[in-house]
C-alpha cells in the first residue's frame, strides 16, 4: 500500500491524523455491528439504544461503512486520514442539523433522538478540527509538510543545483571583497586590480541604465524621443 510522500508515517501530525481516524472508525464499526447483531429493523423511526445512542438497521450499516472508510484512510497515510476525517466531520455536522429538522417526523429514517443529534454535532466538530489541525492554521512554518505540498515540493526534492549556484555566488562575492580590500590597502595583485575595475565598470553601467529607466518613466514619450 502506497503511503503519501508528503507526510511520513513517523511525523507527529501523521500519528495524530491516523490515530484519531482509527479510534473513531473502530468505535463507529463496533456501534454498527452491535446494532446489526440485535436484529434491528432496517428502516424505522423508533430504534433501540446502544451506548446511549438510538439506532436502526440503516444507521448501523452506515456506521460500519463510515468506520471502515476511516480505518482504510488511516492505513493509507496521514494526509489521506486528515482529508477523510475532515470530510466525514463536515458530513456528521450536516447530518446532525438535518436530522434535528426531521426529529419528530416520518422522515426520521435513521431513528435519531436528541442525543444522536448532539453526538453528530459534537463529533462533526471534533473530526473537522482533528483533520484540519496543523494544515490550515495561521503561521505554518516552511518545514510543515502541507506547506511543501502546496508548493508541489516533496521533502526529498533535489536542490543540489540551487545550492551549488549559491555557493559559487558566495565565492565570487568573497573573492571580490578580498580584491577591493587589497586595492584599498595598496597590496592588490594585477588580477585583483582587474577584478575591481571590472566590477566598478559593471556597477557604473547598471547605474546609468537605472537612471535612464527612471528618466523614461518620469518623462512621457522619452523612450521614443531621439534627444533623450
Amino acid at each position: 500500500m502506497k503511503l503519501d510522500p508528503y507526510l511520513p508515517p513517523d511525523h507527529p501530525l501523521s500519528r495524530i491524523y491516523r490515530g484519531g481516524a482509527v479510534l473513531f472508525g473502530v468505535g463507529l464499526a463496533v456501534f454498527g455491528v452491535l446494532g446489526l447483531v440485535r436484529g434491528l429493523p432496517f428502516i424505522t423511526t423508533n430504534g433501540v439504544e446502544i451506548f446511549g445512542l438510538a439506532t436502526n438497521g440503516l444507521l448501523a450499516v452506515i456506521s460500519i461503512i463510515v468506520g471502515v472508510i476511516l480505518v482504510i484512510a488511516a492505513l493509507r497515510g496521514g494526509a489521506a486520514a486528515s482529508t477523510t476525517t475532515t470530510v466525514i466531520g463536515v458530513l456528521f455536522f450536516a447530518s446532525g442539523l438535518l436530522n434535528l429538522a426531521v426529529l419528530n417526523s416520518s422522515f426520521n429514517i435513521l431513528a435519531f433522538k436528541i442525543q444522536n443529534v448532539v453526538f453528530s454535532l459534537v463529533a462533526g466538530m471534533l473530526l473537522a478540527f482533528l483533520g484540519l489541525y496543523g494544515r490550515v492554521t495561521g503561521g505554518l512554518g516552511e518545514d510543515n509538510p502541507f506547506v511543501r505540498y502546496r508548493h508541489h515540493e516533496a521533502p526529498d526534492a533535489d536542490h543540489s543545483a540551487e545550492l551549488a549556484a549559491d555557493r559559487r555566488r558566495l565565492a565570487e562575492i568573497d573573492e571580490l571583497a578580498r580584491a577591493e580590500l587589497a586595492v584599498a590597502e595598496g597590496k592588490a595583485t594585477p588580477e585583483q586590480e582587474l577584478t575591481v575595475r571590472a566590477e566598478r565598470a559593471r556597477r557604473a553601467r547598471e547605474a546609468r541604465a537605472d537612471a535612464y529607466r527612471r528618466k523614461n518613466a518620469e518623462v512621457p514619450g522619452a523612450a521614443n524621443n531621439p534627444y533623450y
